[in-house]
């Protein structure tokens, strides 16, 4: 029996069959490449859009992170909004890379950078982070992941993260807020559509 695949995949199996999507992204109509194996391909996802309507803009300049970026709708965004910003897409999956880039490059988002996570360099510190986070890797993987990200908000920097409600937005925060180290603090910014979104803040 063929084992189903995941869009956190690292090299996915799937047929890379390109489909163009046109998106509007924070009042930005743009058209992008997507293909199966990434998260979403078929469409804006309903958590990135909440996302979206509900951040402030983002610092002009600084390092942006965009934690698992798929095809690139959040990164499209940071970028365009912060066009002397550097912003980091990030991801596993080396077919959500490739598509952000060219996405990136179509639109002549020239401060975009597509790394696997060991790749941002350690002394990078982030003015903000924006991210729709994959909640099915798991609660130890996910916590894993934002234990190693949110640390490295520079001071007075925010990280925004969308979750279903019903996939546990409430017990992450609690988590979070438990677990954080000094100086990060945890609060819900906004509820929609039956997701949360959570603001960390950097405030020593």
């Amino acid at each position: 029996m063929r084992v189903p695949e995941h869009y956190f995949s690292a090299e996915p199996a799937s047929p890379a069959e390109q489909r163009t999507l046109h998106v509007r992204l924070r009042g930005r109509d743009v058209e992008v490449s997507t293909a199966g194996g990434v998260f979403s391909p078929t469409r804006l996802d309903l958590g990135t859009q909440v996302l979206l309507r509900t951040v402030p803009d983002p610092p002009p300049e600084g390092d942006l992170l965009d934690l698992g970026c798929g095809w690139g709708p959040v990164t499209i965004a940071l970028a365009q909004a912060s066009p002397r910003a550097r912003v980091w897409a990030v991801d596993v999956n080396a077919r959500a890379l490739d598509l952000t880039a060219r996405n990136a490059e179509r639109l002549g988002l020239t401060g975009v950078r597509t790394v696997q996570p060991d790749n941002v360099p350690e002394d990078v510190r982030l003015a903000a982070i924006w991210s729709n986070p994959p909640i099915r890797v798991g609660k130890a993987v996910l916590h894993e992941m934002l234990d190693r990200w949110l640390p490295r908000l520079a001071d007075g920097g925010s990280a925004y993260l969308v979750v279903q409600r019903n996939l546990g937005a409430d017990s992450l925060a609690k988590h979070l807020a438990a677990t954080l180290p000094a100086g990060l603090e945890v609060e819900r910014a906004a509820s929609a559509k039956g997701f949360r979104v959570l603001r960390v803040t950097r405030t020593a």
